[in-house]
């Protein structure tokens, strides 16, 4: 038994990332002869101690004898999660004498009643934090060893039960460093080959993942809009380590890490009577909502206008910045929310307004007030907006287009985000502004010129100017030009909805 405090490292989880925290346990110090957990912890924090007394006695290890004073700090940090379990439990341990005190060891698991050591939300968070804070060793559960292992600069241990961590420091045990888990970056099932007709939507969605730019198609039901939304995730290229980690770090935060799949970009895709915090994010102790959790990938709003006002609204910051800052009380948290938003509406409640040959049931107020849910600042922000009609009966039989299909589409999307990525570094044609989009457009008078024209005869915004030239650079890219010409400006405009 010793009086100087044991430490052991841990972590808190605030939004997606993780705050490091200081675990101290000694023993016999309590004058009232009741254990103390000092530190500002909430009751699943203080219930800890009991669920670790149980697993000690479960494993047949020695309970610690005096009573024990356990302070987390900093103390100004409310702790909350169940991953604070077996720090607690290897501190008092080593307080109780049973290996010599660790110098860098962090810990994070919850502790069941059998001693059994169990996985816990946000372990890719607390390795980062982990090392970041000059820790070297962090233990944990071995489901979540595997995730935690890519990070790099820190060696990760797995432990089944208390007995297992207990006889790895006491030297009587080896445990091996866990290896990182492979990549797999296989593309989605899906193949857009599979679609007949529909080639501007198509192309929209080429667009869309090659310059990164938000889509919003309109058309009648079983027109095909959800199935085209849905291999556009396919269509992008597999995400870097970077992003790979940022995915699995927010993913294992939310308890929703993938079985074994590492290296995919997300699809999201909420239904459409989601919550604000749901789809935005938030609530008493904020957690990530879709938004967030379609990081690097894409966020699929289906029946756009059925989703709540304030929801969609609330996009606005994600869709500009990157990111969604959330204010509470206690203070302010900012999660990531950088996603290729593709969204799918009827043009009216009934969805036949232009149906070729079904009659609309709508009065045209009807349909102005069904329009107008979705406000004219967030259709501003959608780039690409273009109409998914349906298909002649004959045109479901055509012969399928290889040069439409995924494999093509990703080849061709792979040329052109190079080619970006030469021009303009790491910024996509979708995010260019001010001086770098006129100097990736050039200066081709005829381009200015028909775009002139585009503005004048549609009365456009200097918004939507910048939105034509972002997507007439990325048509240009996919043409593998480095010139931007009027025809791109033409074709741009047929994308953007204004003409037919």
């Amino acid at each position: 038994m010793t009086h100087r405090p044991v430490r052991i490292g841990c972590a808190v989880i605030l939004g997606v990332d993780a705050v490091p925290v200081t675990l101290e346990v000694t023993l016999g110090n309590s004058c009232t002869g009741v254990p103390r957990i000092l530190g500002l912890a909430d009751a699943g924090v203080r219930e800890a101690y009991f669920r670790v007394m149980g697993g000690f006695a479960a494993q047949g290890l020695a309970l610690p004898r005096d009573v024990p004073t356990i302070n987390l700090t900093p103390a100004t940090i409310r702790k909350t999660g169940n991953g604070f379990d077996l720090p607690m439990a290897l501190g008092l341990a080593g307080a109780a004498g049973e290996f010599a005190p660790p110098a860098r060891l962090a810990a994070a698991g919850e502790v069941s009643l059998s001693g059994e050591i169990l996985p816990t939300p946000g372990i890719i968070s607390v390795a980062l934090a982990a090392r970041d804070r000059g820790w070297t060793e962090l233990l944990t559960a071995p489901d979540c060893a595997r995730h935690a292992a890519l990070v790099p600069g820190i060696s990760v241990y797995a432990a089944a039960n208390l007995r297992e961590a207990i006889l790895w420091r006491r030297g009587e045990l080896q445990l091996q460093p866990q290896q990182p888990l492979p990549p797999d970056p296989a593309p989605m099932g899906l193949d857009l080959g599979d679609i007949r007709g529909h080639a501007t939507p198509k192309l929209a969605l080429q667009v869309a993942a090659a310059g990164r730019h938000n889509l919003l198609m309109v058309g009648p039901p079983g027109s095909g809009k959800s199935a085209l939304a849905r291999r556009l995730v396919g269509l992008l290229p597999p995400p870097d380590e970077q992003e790979a980690l940022e995915i699995l770090k927010i993913h294992t935060v939310d308890g929703r890490a993938p079985d074994g799949r590492f290296g995919q970009r997300p699809m999201r895709a909420p239904h459409h009577t989601s919550s604000s915090p749901s789809l935005l994010g938030g609530g008493r102790d904020p957690r990530p909502g879709e938004i967030t959790l379609a990081q690097h990938g894409v966020l699929f709003l289906d029946e756009l206008p059925e989703f709540r006002r304030e929801a969609i609204e609330g996009l606005r910051q994600p869709l500009e910045e990157g990111r969604l800052t959330i204010g509470r009380v206690r203070g302010s948290v900012t999660m990531p929310a950088d996603f290729l938003l593709i969204c799918a509406m009827n043009p009216c409640p009934c969805g036949y307004a232009s149906h070729p040959t079904r009659p609309c049931r709508c009065s045209p107020a009807v349909r102005d007030r069904y329009r107008a849910r979705v406000s004219g600042p967030l259709l501003d922000r959608i780039d690409l907006q273009v109409e998914v009609p349906n298909l002649e009966p004959t045109e479901l039989r055509q012969p399928r287009d290889p040069g439409w299909s995924t494999a093509a589409s990703r080849a061709r999307i792979a040329a052109a985000i190079e080619r970006q990525r030469r021009r303009s570094g790491r910024v996509p044609n979708g995010r260019l502004e001010n001086d770098a989009l006129e100097r990736a457009v050039g200066g081709d008078p005829d381009v200015h010129r028909t775009l002139d024209d585009v503005l004048r005869v549609y009365r456009m915004s200097g918004r939507a100017r910048v939105r034509l030239l972002r997507i007439a650079r990325t048509l240009a890219d996919l043409d593998g030009r480095d010139d931007v010409c009027p025809d791109d400006v033409l074709a741009a405009t047929r994308l953007r909805g204004y003409a037919g």
